[in-house]
């Protein structure tokens, strides 16, 4: 398996590059969308990492536009809303794909070290559940990801280490994260 700091992506202008900035760091990676009942985890991710950088977490921000075309425009005005609307200053790259033919290397190694562990409980696990059931009945048996919003722990070694559903409550991933840090 590739080491995750050596993946290629693409940054917010397109230019390549890697993680190997993030080396040593604790990284919480996330496929995002701005149009989504979730969306609002942006402020609860903006906070998270500001409370946590200077401990060493990084978010790292990959808009994805595959689930309802919730994701739509270009990177600069997905930046320009997260800014404004949610004071997102933690980095963004370049919109990908997290399942099929065209997903990247990168949500393929989450995926692959990761696997679906369920949508939890709850009314929002209830209505994922039945929403993505209907969609993909075999959903349960695949590790692709399930929506926007999936995020993916990593420990400063480069190993990821879990993976939070969007159902997941926020103050259990950030219990998670402090506990890495």
């Amino acid at each position: 398996m590739a080491n995750i700091f050596d993946i290629r992506v693409l940054d917010k202008d397109k230019n390549e590059t890697t993680l190997e900035a993030y080396k040593g760091k604790v990284l919480l990676i996330v496929n995002t969308a701005t149009e989504c009942g979730f969306t609002p985890h942006y402020e609860q991710l903006q906070d998270m990492y500001e409370k946590y950088r200077d401990k060493g977490l990084v978010v790292l921000d990959f808009p994805c536009d595959q689930f309802g075309h919730q994701a739509p425009g270009t990177e600069q005005e997905i930046a320009k809303f997260c800014s404004s609307r949610f004071g997102v200053n933690f980095p963004m790259f370049a919109k990908i794909d997290v399942n099929g033919e065209n997903e990247t290397e990168l949500f393929r190694f989450l995926k692959e070290a990761q696997g679906f562990k369920g949508f939890g409980e709850g009314q929002q696990a209830d209505f994922m559940k039945d929403f993505v059931g209907k969609a993909h009945p075999d959903y349960e048996s695949t590790s692709d990801i399930k929506w926007n919003f999936t995020k993916f722990l990593v420990n400063r070694e480069g190993e990821v280490i879990d993976r939070f559903e969007p159902t997941m409550d926020m103050a259990e991933v950030e219990e998670k994260v402090a506990a890495v840090l």
